[in-house]
């Protein structure tokens, strides 16, 4: 008969997870002299912003506006902003083409590109920049750039797993018909932490989170634009099981340390998504709804369909109460299951 002793968690994961950087935020440490241990707490937290922007056919117009917004929420505090899926034109295979941008060229040929990463080093601030069309040689790819508080190019994740649905009277869209998939997954560490970076359909794969979470991820981002069928039954449901379900040792951005003679544990994160506003006059209506959810699956802000920024804080004390009640880490059946990492199982890491 099987018992804990032989369930094997560790071996859950294969390789072996590893263990996230303390990411460098703002820090208050509470200490406690009257425990013999001496038992410290270390509660960390910054603000992010969602902006739900408005998505018409004119790109100057786009591209002003969610200057507008990045700017207005850096003023507000935002150490993290979140930028919507197709952000600079509409979403359509016609228009694909039409408004993709070469990133590797950049200046005139990349526009979104040179004032996503102008706007984050002005403001230093992390910037996931939603995504755009990405024109690279003959294929072209749904792109989210990952901009650091220097303005640099941190990361590029090329949507995986393309958006090709058929629900009959419903909605029919095959994003195969003008891109091709991504090849990679994006974890980028940024001042604010290790972000895995997912786009829309990626966030219905839970494997995609699993990994992400494997590789010391703090916080998961989707930009999105998910529509009026799928967006009222899996949008927020997608989201909330996301975060619920990668709980894992040392995963934090929700995250409280507690500290206790040689052993810190730190547990699960946060997910955090951003859509365009609706535009009920659009050939493809967004269901709008940017949501930011924590680690128990709540959800901590969300949007209605308007063009608006929300804002909220990350708390890293959310955690303490989690692990507690669902060790999952230490209850996973390695003897009976495994999640392989392709890529990293092929690297030499």
């Amino acid at each position: 008969m099987a018992t804990a002793a032989s369930f094997r968690p560790e071996a859950a994961r294969s390789p072996p997870a590893v263990q996230p950087p303390a990411p460098p935020l703002s820090k208050v440490v509470l200490r406690f002299p009257w425990f013999s241990s001496g038992v410290r707490v270390i509660l960390s937290w910054f603000k992010v912003a969602l902006c739900q922007l408005s998505v018409t056919a004119d790109k100057a117009r786009n591209i002003a506006r969610a200057r507008e917004a990045i700017e207005a929420a850096a003023a507000g505090g935002a150490k993290l902003v979140l930028l919507p899926e197709i952000w600079n034109g509409p979403y359509s295979n016609d228009s694909f083409p039409e408004y993709a941008e070469d990133i590797e060229a950049g200046g005139d040929a990349a526009p979104s590109f040179s004032m996503m990463s102008e706007v984050a080093r002005t403001l230093q601030i992390t910037l996931v920049g939603g995504s755009i069309s990405e024109r690279s040689g003959n294929k072209l790819y749904n792109t989210c750039c990952v901009f650091g508080s220097d303005g640099e190019l941190k990361g590029k994740h090329r949507k995986i797993h393309l958006f090709d649905i058929d629900i009959p009277g419903k909605i029919t869209f095959k994003e195969s018909k003008t891109l091709t998939a991504g090849q990679d997954l994006t974890v980028v560490d940024t001042d604010v932490g290790r972000i895995g970076i997912g786009i829309c359909y990626d966030i219905r794969f839970q494997e995609l989170a699993m990994l992400y979470a494997a590789r010391g991820a703090h916080l998961l981002c989707y930009p999105g634009a998910f529509n009026m069928t799928t967006g009222p039954l899996h949008w927020e449901l997608l989201q909330r099981a996301r975060a619920a379900d990668n709980q894992k040792l040392i995963i934090h951005v929700a995250n409280l340390v507690v500290s206790n003679s040689n052993r810190t544990f730190c547990y699960q994160l946060f997910v955090a998504t951003c859509a365009p506003a609706r535009d009920t006059s659009a050939g493809y209506i967004a269901w709008g709804h940017s949501t930011l959810v924590g680690p128990f699956g709540e959800v901590i802000a969300t949007a209605e369909h308007e063009e608006t920024t929300i804002m909220a804080e990350i708390d890293y004390s959310l955690i303490d109460q989690r692990r507690q009640f669902l060790p999952l880490q230490y209850q996973r059946r390695g003897d009976l299951y495994q999640l392989v990492d392709v890529q990293r199982s092929g690297s030499d890491e």
